[in-house]
């Protein structure tokens, strides 16, 4: 890509407001790294990178939502987040980290900026301000695993389910309306770190209040607000 295609790309309103995390990074360091990212895309199902595998780039998702899926101590799989635009993925790998330590894979057709490692170092001599892209998003990083060992200690698994309903709705937003949740009531439970058994029974409450209505493998969320006050 063209220092000329990254600028484009970056004064487009829309493209800026996707990447909230690097908010207030300063768009010439944006500029420099989209000269030397590689887009990608993926259709869904299709693995960006496996539990285990060499940790060699960053991705910033441009387009569609990704599972991140980790490997309990029992051996068993499960889901720790879903991303979507304005995310990244990867981040570690810029710091040198060796190996990759969740598999990601795309929930729907996707599409993302990837960054090579040793690309990024040579821009970070060349360009010493991209150094702010990283401290955006390693910042956004720590923010989020701060609030979820809080919640882990503190927050009851009823309203743990509920903010993982109303975090997805806003994810899977696409306008005014209902918004339809695709994933199953066991990949709920995975988010909330909670079992299968209390997802049905919140979830079970919320459709009797009006909030919700629980479809085959998806939840229809109808009134966020309403969930919103219930989880605090």
């Amino acid at each position: 890509m063209s220092f000329a295609a990254a600028t484009q790309e970056v004064s487009n309103s829309s493209h800026i407001v996707e990447w909230q995390l690097l908010a207030d990074v300063p768009d010439e360091a944006l500029h420099a790294l989209l000269t030397i990212a590689r887009r990608r895309t993926f259709s869904r199902g299709e693995v960006v990178f496996h539990r285990g595998d060499p940790a060699d780039s960053l991705n910033l998702i441009r387009k569609g939502r990704f599972s991140v899926r980790i490997m309990t101590p029992l051996g068993d799989t499960a889901m720790l987040s879903v991303l979507g635009p304005g995310d990244a993925v990867g981040e570690l790998a810029l710091l040198g980290e060796p190996v990759r330590s969740a598999t990601v894979s795309a929930l729907e057709p996707a599409e993302t900026y990837s960054v090579h490692r040793d690309e990024f170092e040579r821009l970070r001599h060349e360009h010493p301000i991209v150094n702010d892209v990283l401290v955006g998003i390693l910042t956004d990083r720590l923010r989020r695993v701060a609030d979820q060992l809080v919640e882990a200690y503190y927050v009851p698994a009823d309203r743990r389910v509920l903010r993982r309903v109303c975090e997805l709705a806003e994810l899977y937003r696409a306008g005014d309306g209902e918004v339809v949740v695709p994933l199953t009531q066991e990949e709920i439970a995975e988010l909330a770190g909670t079992s299968r058994a209390t997802v049905n029974r919140v979830l079970r409450e919320a459709e009797r209040r009006g909030s919700v209505e629980l479809r085959r493998g998806r939840t229809a969320v109808l009134d966020v607000d309403e969930l919103l006050r219930r989880c605090g």
